[in-house]
């Protein structure tokens, strides 16, 4: 059995074009979405990252602010600069590049960006939100996942499903995603002993650690989605993710690639989160 490829390259596409619907609806009425992207320094792959989502507003109709500063920004000045973006009603979504120099407090940063225009989802609040089912900003990675997982046609309902990692910007989101969703989750981590005992047992599994081949074929649950958030590099320069693609595809009945895959629904959920939230302002 060979796994069925979940393509982000073409469901992004797809909400890509929603997107640019209902931006174009607001058009119409006067107004425009607008998100604020914010780098300090010049990190090559930050460089890479921004002119995408750049290109990615553009491409819907959304104005985007694109601010560069040296990495010699003091973080007094740049939080005042977030702190007029929260003051500008042509704003609807604030992004600060990660990672920031040294000297500058990320969590700062992102405890200071407006709670209504917290399109990355990062900020305590919106956090809170998500714990509490409340309606909020998701943070991206892990909402691009659930549509993913969506696109198979599986109802989580009853569904076991375990998440390999546990950062506040993939892991505890994506777990809490798939408990709202009724699937009975496990987190695990490096302090988890024989992590194939409980991937073995998954319905779905969520890798997003940072490692390659942490997820192997004789890991997975004949038939189970397999989402791969990781991004790494093989000894050959080629990108991969953080599961063992050509051993766990022969085994899996759903999974994504890397690249192709999670990378462009982080994106593309970006500009849903920077939508509502204008769409939330015109009401």
């Amino acid at each position: 059995m060979t796994a069925q490829l979940i393509d982000g390259n073409a469901l992004a596409k797809q909400i890509r074009g929603e997107v640019a619907q209902r931006v174009a609806a607001l058009a119409a009425r006067g107004r425009q979405p607008g998100l604020a992207v914010i780098l300090v320094g010049d990190d090559p792959a930050s460089q890479v990252y921004v002119k995408h989502k750049v290109a990615d507003c553009e491409s819907v109709g959304m104005r985007s602010i694109l601010e560069r500063y040296p990495a010699s920004l003091s973080e007094a000045d740049l939080l005042a600069r977030l702190q007029a973006l929260n003051a500008d009603p042509t704003v609807h979504g604030i992004l600060v590049q990660m990672p920031l120099p040294k000297h500058i407090h990320p969590q700062r940063v992102i405890e200071t960006i407006s709670t209504a225009k917290d399109v990355d989802g990062y900020s305590v609040q919106s956090a809170g939100d998500l714990v509490c089912g409340l309606p909020g900003f998701r943070p991206c990675t892990p909402y691009g996942c659930m549509k993913l997982i969506e696109t198979t046609g599986v109802d989580l309902k009853g569904k076991h499903a375990v998440v390999i990692g546990r950062s506040n910007t993939v892991g505890k989101p994506m777990a809490l995603l798939l408990l709202q969703a009724n699937a009975t989750v496990t987190v695990c981590h490096s302090g988890t002993p024989d992590l194939g005992a409980h991937t073995r047992q998954a319905d779905v599994v969520v890798a997003a650690v940072g490692r390659r081949n942490v997820l192997t074929a004789g890991m997975v649950k004949p038939g189970a989605i397999v989402i791969d958030v990781g991004m790494n590099k093989k000894d050959d320069g080629k990108l991969c993710g953080d599961v063992d693609f050509d051993g766990v595809k022969e085994v899996a009945g759903w999974i994504t690639p890397v690249p192709g895959g999670v990378g462009p629904m982080t994106r593309a959920m970006l500009l849903v989160n920077t939508l509502e939230s204008a769409e939330r302002d015109a009401t």
